[in-house]
């Protein structure tokens, strides 16, 4: 599956469970371990876990590389490893506290 093709099955299961404020960077010419970066937030912990799941879920569906997952036990901040993507699943005010759109 191609780059672009990946992003939009990533930011659909995001938004299959209501992921709020959905951003895409290009990270491809910052750094060679990837080439995307998405960052979304949830409302809750619990929210934040079933992004994260539903993200790795259909994943999985499509045969895609689902990597290590960090931050599951608290839901504050999830990160999931997708290989040529990262992505960041936060509470709004973890978001704002780490601010990595700015990074």
């Amino acid at each position: 599956m191609n780059i672009e093709d990946k992003i939009k099955l990533i930011v659909a299961a995001l938004e299959d469970v209501k992921a709020q404020d959905i951003t895409v960077i290009d990270t491809g010419k910052l750094t060679s371990l990837f080439e995307r970066m998405v960052i979304a937030s949830g409302t809750s912990n619990r929210q934040t876990r079933s992004l994260a799941d539903n993200v790795r879920i259909k994943m999985k569906e499509a045969g895609e590389y689902v990597g290590n997952t960090e931050g599951e036990e608290t839901g504050e901040w999830v990160l999931l490893d997708l290989g040529d993507v990262i992505v960041h699943v936060m509470l709004p005010a973890t978001r704002t506290h780490y601010n990595l759109e700015e990074l």
